[in-house]
């Protein structure tokens, strides 16, 4: 089985500096110089696609644009790419959500992955008309994907559950395929729901040490349940030719913000309800001290985004390594990103993946070339 490779859709704006955003943060605390626009974001998915990324996160929140309408209107100027739509389900009916997929699907020709998001603030999650706390929202997730899954599979359901209700609920259309489910979540609500209901579970990009610690955890859970998943990791990625033109880079995106910005960042994410994201921010300790938490993994991006906060960073061939390293642990679904998403792509599709093709850990899917060797006529012949 070879690697995986997703890239990410900045739907609240783009930056060569690092953009704010989730967990309830506004977007755009270190700059925003690139709309969301269809045009833009159609570049960075064809980009995608072209250099082999099977798929692409689109997040959700109120501080980026809706996901579901993005992706649909993506899908017409991308021929292959598949789209990891992040939802929350109790800001949908169980019924209309399958609905959705099964017609995704059906319009795009099967490119449709689903990123289970419960909502990590009440605060947020309020504003939309949710008033339950974070661990009935986990407990609600797990009734949601009861339903959605039954009705998946052709089921007439009828369910009468503490949080949902539904009665006679049948699909007319099934989504072919049924859209993976991928789900993250690192607290003692999470897990349970997440082995019984997930296809991929996702990880943010913790030390190796920690992450293999939660595989562990997860992978005996799902055990005791009589399931098998899948492990994906959330990174971003900074990759160059040298490892100093990489730390270079890292240290530019941070030199411009000023010390007020990051506090105030950290301040608000410290109110969080996440244990993801309580973990994320144990890792720098609001200090611009010490962000190599471990071989080439930078904590940099946390200090002023909320959600994944930690980066490769290295040479290509060391982010390389990286990867290999994660991949021996378990994890075979990476999704990236890099601050311009458009470059930070081409960086890393042209100077990473052609070195994990070479180690037989990826093929595009395509099928092309990791890369060309183009031979120029009359090169380095002597001018008469």
């Amino acid at each position: 089985m070879t690697l995986t490779f997703h890239w990410f859709l900045p739907t609240n704006g783009d930056s060569r500096d690092i953009v704010g955003g989730g967990h309830g943060m506004p977007a755009g605390t270190a700059g925003r110089a690139r709309p969301a626009s269809v045009a833009y974001l159609g570049q960075i998915a064809r980009t995608a696609e072209q250099l082999g990324f099977v798929g692409a996160l689109t997040p959700a929140g109120a501080w980026c644009e809706d996901a579901w309408l993005s992706t649909a209107m993506l899908t017409e100027v991308t021929e292959r790419l598949k789209f990891l739509v992040a939802f929350r389900p109790g800001l949908l009916a169980p019924t209309l959500a399958a609905q959705m997929a099964s017609t995704f699907q059906r319009l795009s020709r099967g490119r449709l992955l689903l990123n289970v998001v419960t909502g990590g603030e009440s605060h947020e999650q309020r504003a939309y008309g949710d008033f339950l706390d974070k661990d009935a929202r986990y407990a609600r997730a797990d009734e949601f994907l009861h339903i959605v899954r039954a009705l998946w599979r052709g089921e007439t359901v009828d369910h009468t559950g503490t949080h949902l209700r539904v009665e006679q609920a049948r699909l007319h259309r099934l989504p072919d395929p049924t859209p993976p489910v991928y789900f993250g979540g690192s607290s003692a609500a999470a897990l349970p729901v997440a082995v019984r209901h997930s296809d991929v579970y996702l990880t943010w990009g913790e030390p190796p040490a920690l992450v293999a610690e939660k595989l562990h955890r997860v992978r005996s859970l799902a055990a005791a349940a009589g399931r098998e998943l899948r492990f994906g990791i959330r990174l971003h990625v900074i990759a160059r030719d040298t490892a100093d033109q990489a730390w270079a880079q890292a240290r530019r995106l941070l030199d411009g913000i000023a010390e007020a910005d990051i506090q105030a960042v950290q301040n608000g994410l410290r109110r969080s309800e996440s244990e993801g994201q309580r973990r994320m921010l144990d890792l720098h300790g609001g200090s611009r001290d010490g962000l190599e938490i471990a071989p080439n993994l930078w904590a940099g991006v946390g200090l002023v985004r909320g959600g994944a906060g930690t980066a490769l960073v290295g040479s290509h061939t060391e982010i390389a390594d990286r990867i290999a390293e994660y991949h021996a642990l378990g994890i075979d679904e990476f999704i990236l990103s890099g601050y311009p998403h458009l470059e930070e792509a081409y960086w890393f599709g042209e100077g990473v993946l052609p070195i994990l093709h070479e180690r037989g850990l990826w093929r595009h899917p395509d099928g092309q070339p990791a890369a060309e060797h183009v031979d120029v006529p009359f090169a380095g012949q002597p001018v008469p």
